[in-house]
């Protein structure tokens, strides 16, 4: 939905600032790529690492966006000429200062957006879009929050990303990769964690397990070892457009954090995220808040089975350590989580996606 509505293109500045390793970075490029390419926007990304776009999206020199290094090359007695008409400060990072100094002296102020990380608290719907006037300076910046309802901005999700899927070869995945042909009531795992997961304790648990399980490993060099029931591959470091079609192809997906979270929704195969630890445990309010969102969203209209979301729910916890998993008592629910989470997914689906409520948003406030 490229902008009909302005007479003029819509310059945009990203800025971001990488916490959560490709977390951070994973999620600005989407939106950067999306804006750019979708809606027609002039696009520059400010980001501290940019070295992570070259593993993330290797071919990211032949996109429209404009990879900027930040702050580095951004003195503060550096002026600024053209600030965009769109300022997206990522996830609360703080914007130089020179360049708010020029934001303000703008005739036409820009449209100035806090991108805030995901959440499925109910109290964002009550804070997605509410403006906040700054300080000094004649400036309003907007929060603007993801979620997984109409009262927030959405998620992340390509115009062409039903394409791909459709399109995808699983056989010629496997091939690619050296993975053997599955085998008769094999599962296939892919694991993405933070240090702090048990591991070690799910690795022991899938050894035990009735069924042949293959566990892989993306971005990992270790050698291929069998374990009783078990087997853990190593894959390379896959790009974004990669590490979906790993999410494809797999039975379970571990994920962490918010952008490998996200995708794992959209691919529709049974997932278990580990979020990204908080002090106090601040993080377990946010893990408790999507599992009860979850659960309440495929269960809406129709009989869904407890027991079996009792289970994941127990699984979920141990996975953010608290609690021991049961391997076996998950893996049974399998079948369910599958069907759940597809319907889950084809909900999502149906409510706009980020990039295009962000540009809704924004057009209203450039008019």
């Amino acid at each position: 939905m490229p902008n009909k509505l302005l007479p003029h293109p819509i310059y945009c500045d990203i800025f971001c600032v990488v916490v959560d390793n490709y977390g951070d970075a994973g999620v600005c490029w989407r939106l950067a790529r999306q804006l750019a390419e979708e809606y027609d926007w002039q696009v520059r990304l400010w980001i501290d690492k940019p070295t992570l776009l070259d593993w993330l999206a290797p071919d990211h020199a032949q996109s429209p966006v404009t990879i900027v290094p930040w702050p580095d090359d951004l003195s503060p007695d550096e002026s600024i000429d053209s600030p965009a008409d769109v300022v997206i400060e990522a996830f609360a990072c703080e914007l130089p200062a020179t360049y708010v100094a020029a934001m303000a002296q703008r005739e036409k102020k820009p449209v100035w957006l806090n991108l805030e990380y995901l959440s499925a608290e109910n109290w964002i719907g009550e804070l997605h879009g509410k403006p906040s006037p700054h300080p000094r300076l004649p400036l309003v910046k907007h929060f603007f929050f993801p979620g997984f309802d109409e009262c927030s901005g959405g998620l992340l999700r390509e115009a062409d990303y039903d394409q791909r899927r459709l399109a995808f070869d699983a056989t010629a995945f496997r091939s690619e990769f050296g993975l053997p042909k599955k085998a008769p009531h094999e599962i296939t795992l892919s694991l993405f964690s933070y240090p702090t997961a048990p591991t070690a304790q799910l690795m022991q648990a899938l050894a035990h397990a009735e069924h042949p399980i293959r566990l892989l490993l993306p971005g990992s060099n270790r050698a291929t070892v069998t374990q009783g029931a078990l087997t853990v591959q190593s894959l390379p470091f896959l790009p974004q457009v990669r590490y979906d079609e790993l999410l494809w192809m797999c039975d379970l997906n571990f994920v962490r954090g918010e952008d490998s979270f996200v995708r794992a929704q959209w691919a529709g195969k049974p997932f278990v995220w580990q979020i990204y630890p908080q002090a106090d445990d601040a993080h377990r309010v946010k893990l408790e808040a999507f599992l009860a969102r979850f659960i309440q969203k495929v269960g809406a209209g129709e009989t869904v089975n407890t027991s079996a979301m009792a289970t994941m729910n127990t699984f979920w916890h141990a996975w953010n350590n608290a609690g021991t998993l049961n391997w076996p008592a998950f893996a049974a629910t399998l079948p369910v989580l599958t069907a759940v989470t597809q319907r889950w997914s084809a909900a999502l689906a149906r409510q706009p996606n980020l990039a295009r409520n962000l540009v809704q948003f924004c057009i209203e406030r450039l008019k």
